[in-house]
């Protein structure tokens, strides 16, 4: 299993100088690719434009959105950025794609919330229609620069709990991105109802399991865990509760968190920090790299 690092994107005040900082030291390190998440009424940073500079900072380390809330955004411009993000790295963008759970994120962008399962059903061929340089219409020619690997597209991963999301892999996407925090049995039953629909419709080999987890490691752990979520889930101190007891805060948490992934299948484990300080991701190389070196004795 693979170990994917999330940049601090979402934390307020982070310079551009540090996250180029993570985006080169990750890239000389154990990680398998970089990951952003995405809110729209937040004072974060802009994830696609984060993916972008750090795509142009880096040469090995794969590109991530865990996840993009896609009926927040238009299609079209969705798929030519990603497009171009994906051929200007060489192909190492994979693009996670979710509806969200927050209703002022669609009052925002003046889209409509209690639509968002359907727009998105309505953007996942499209963009899949795009990125294979395909005319959006008979009146509407293509959008987006031609692909940069032999697919012909980014890798398409869906994120989400409900049931839907198992019929969207398997009939578009490439790959499951389960949510951080989700209850593991739900998660894996979602993902027998994707391999089950996934053979039904005919598709060849098998999708990729995405996981994710936040962390926090050192002296300081649990309370860089409690600020960030305080700032992160404050609307929602039940749910932010919920997020904060599963976070590890220990290296021993960690490696367990790691152990049950890769137990369940999971191609490729998140593990995004909940501060910036550079040795959250030190610490984690570290003991990704331990883990790795046991893993092949």
């Amino acid at each position: 299993m693979r170990i994917a690092l999330g940049l601090p994107s979402r934390i307020v005040g982070i310079s551009g100088e540090l996250m180029l900082e993570w985006a080169t030291r990750a890239d000389r390190g154990p990680f398998s690719s970089l990951v952003v998440t995405d809110r729209v009424v937040s004072r974060a940073l802009e994830p696609l434009a984060v993916l972008a500079i750090a795509g142009g900072a880096t040469r090995r380390i794969r590109l991530m959105t865990s996840v993009v809330i896609g009926p927040t955004r238009e299609t079209t411009l969705l798929a030519r950025q990603t497009a171009t993000i994906d051929l200007l790295s060489g192909g190492r963008l994979s693009l996670g794609v979710g509806i969200g759970v927050r209703e002022n994120d669609y009052s925002a962008t003046g889209f409509e919330f209690h639509r968002r399962g359907r727009r998105v059903d309505e953007q996942l061929p499209i963009l899949r229609r795009l990125w294979a340089g395909e005319a959006l219409s008979k009146e509407v020619g293509p959008i987006g620069p031609p692909s940069a690997r032999p697919g012909g597209r980014p890798e398409l991963l869906i994120g989400g709990y409900v049931p839907a999301v198992a019929r969207r892999i398997a009939a578009w996407g490439d790959g499951y991105m389960a949510p951080g925090g989700g209850e593991p049995e739900s998660m894996l039953e979602l993902w027998r109802q994707t391999l089950k629909l996934w053979k039904e419709m005919g598709r060849q080999g098998q999708p990729r399991w995405v996981g994710a987890s936040y962390f926090a490691l050192g002296p300081k752990a649990f309370d860089q865990a409690s600020a960030y979520i305080n700032a992160n889930y404050g609307y929602n101190p039940e749910l932010g509760a919920r997020r904060l007891r599963g976070i590890p805060t220990t290296a021993e948490a960690v490696g367990e968190a790691i152990k049950r992934q890769a137990d369940m299948g999971v191609d490729e484990f998140i593990l995004r920090p909940c501060a910036e300080n550079l040795d959250q991701m030190e610490r984690l190389g570290e003991l990704a790299a331990k883990l790795d070196a046991t893993s092949t004795k």
